[in-house]
């Protein structure tokens, strides 16, 4: 296997948990491939701990341990 195919298709899920530990988030998540995505950006959290990436509408959430 090479290093481009150990890596995750980006964007293919539309929906991440995530916890504070991963603070500060961003989209495409690490261990995705980089070339065939849109560019790097970091998820702002509301109150509820929700966020969206603004490119590809992949919703984030915020839990608890």
């Amino acid at each position: 296997m090479t290093a481009q195919e150990s890596l995750s298709t980006p964007n293919a899920k539309n929906c991440y948990e995530v916890t504070q530990n991963d603070v500060p988030v961003h989209c495409p998540m690490p261990g995705s491939s980089l070339w065939d995505s849109h560019p790097r950006v970091y998820i702002a959290f509301n109150k509820n701990g929700e966020g969206k990436c603004p490119y590809c509408a992949a919703d984030y959430h915020l839990k608890e341990k």
